[in-house]
């Protein structure tokens, strides 16, 4: 009883950080981008980067949390042979995630923070990338949905 409790815990802790993760770049690109034209071009330029600052805080604690925790669950069914394919591509997809957001973080994100007036050109890659991520992150919650049950 005790050990299907834990592995609920890891289970919880795995859904949540993919939940604010993925809830977390769809909020950015989808309501936050569009609102931050109501602001002149300083203040949307501020606001965004505070933005991304405290949103990139939250996905390099729940980036490995989901990694670490997807591998403790693929270790107790057994290994990374014994689980369907569905599994491996969800990792795969998450791998392809993290590397993504690190490429975000430390190219267009650490120019537009050391910029003294950031250009909207990089808030726009940025954006462009987080919509990649965006698509990654369905795949991955797509391949959960076609694994479940087996």
């Amino acid at each position: 009883m005790t050990a299907s409790i834990l592995w609920s815990l890891v289970l919880a802790i795995h859904l949540l950080g993919m939940t604010a993760w993925v809830g977390g770049m769809i909020y950015a690109v989808f309501i936050l981008r569009p609102s931050l034209g109501l602001l002149d071009a300083t203040q949307r330029a501020s606001v965004h980067l505070q933005t991304l600052a405290r949103f990139f805080r939250v996905v390099w604690h729940t980036m490995p949390a989901v990694l670490v925790t997807g591998w403790l669950m693929i270790l107790h069914e057994g290994g990374f042979a014994a689980i369907p394919w569905q599994v491996n591509a969800m990792q795969l997809l998450g791998l392809a995630m993290a590397a993504l957001f690190a490429r975000i973080y430390f190219g267009p994100y650490q120019k537009a923070r050391r910029a003294i007036r950031p250009q909207p050109a990089l808030f726009d890659s940025i954006r462009s990338l987080v919509t990649i991520n965006i698509g990654l992150g369905v795949l991955t919650i797509l391949s959960a949905a076609m694994a479940r049950g087996l």
